[in-house]
């Protein structure tokens, strides 16, 4: 992050500017992920992160200011409306997983493909989740173009609180995360041979129910920062952006 300017405090930047058709937080208060492995992807970030920042990243993200979100392969990133008239890019890097973490992975699931179809049914099993949350400083770096030097800064904390939810509803985003492919696990699975007394397919296995589907506007599953610089193209100096990104939005959820 860039450094604090030493003119003055961060009270002379003003008030953030309200954003329309920002991101919406599905907890308007209390904890952000209703899961315990959404839980823990919080609970990691805020055993490293500065208290008082963080709180204000949960304000930003309950008030809208994350305009888009992105998760990759290691990588959260989005757009975050602050004072200024331009939103500032953050981002919160989680580290991928080593080679022999992955091979460490792989060889549990081959002894266990039950945890797969678990987790591939919208749970995380107990069993993988050492290997694959994220925990202590070391598996989380952050980064952000507004002026604080804080780690987090408000913009970056935000990011982390919507990531969140979206790890507790889709807790597959958590291999993305990680640099881990689904379909490297289940050739895994798949790898352990005839004449095994293991259970490799899984055969005898007892899936868990299927979870209930919430609705998210396909505009939600776009890269929206790519949307936001499309826009742009045709809209320089972005004053009918947010507009017309909150038409769309509102466009999807009629298709409903």
């Amino acid at each position: 992050m860039s450094e604090r300017d030493p003119r003055g405090s961060f009270r002379d930047y003003g008030r953030r500017r309200p954003v329309v058709g920002g991101v919406e937080a599905r907890s308007r208060r209390g904890a952000f992920a209703r899961n315990w492995w959404g839980r823990a992807f919080v609970d990691a970030v805020e055993a490293v992160g500065d208290a008082g920042r963080l709180s204000r990243g949960r304000t930003y993200a309950r008030s809208g200011q994350v305009v888009a979100l992105d998760i990759t392969p290691g990588l959260i990133r989005a757009e975050v409306q602050g004072s200024q008239i331009q939103p500032f890019t953050a981002s919160v890097s989680v580290r991928p997983l080593t080679t022999d973490e992955i091979e460490e992975l792989s060889a549990t699931v081959r002894r266990q493909p039950g945890a797969l179809a678990t987790l591939a049914g919208g749970t995380v099993p107990e069993n993988l989740a050492p290997l694959l949350l994220p925990d202590g400083a070391a598996a989380f770096d952050f980064d952000c173009t507004c002026p604080d030097d804080g780690w987090p800064c408000k913009h970056a904390a935000a990011i982390v609180y919507l990531a969140a939810e979206r790890i507790d509803i889709d807790p597959l985003l958590v291999l993305t995360l990680r640099g881990v492919r689904l379909d490297a696990l289940m050739d895994a699975v798949g790898g352990g041979g005839p004449g095994s007394d293991e259970d490799w397919y899984g055969e005898s296995t007892r899936l868990p129910r299927l979870p209930g589907v919430e609705f998210s506007a396909a505009i939600e599953d776009l890269d929206p920062l790519l949307l936001r610089g499309a826009l742009r193209t045709v809209d320089p100096d972005g004053r009918e952006v947010e507009r017309t990104i909150a038409e769309l939005a509102d466009l999807y959820r009629r298709l409903r």
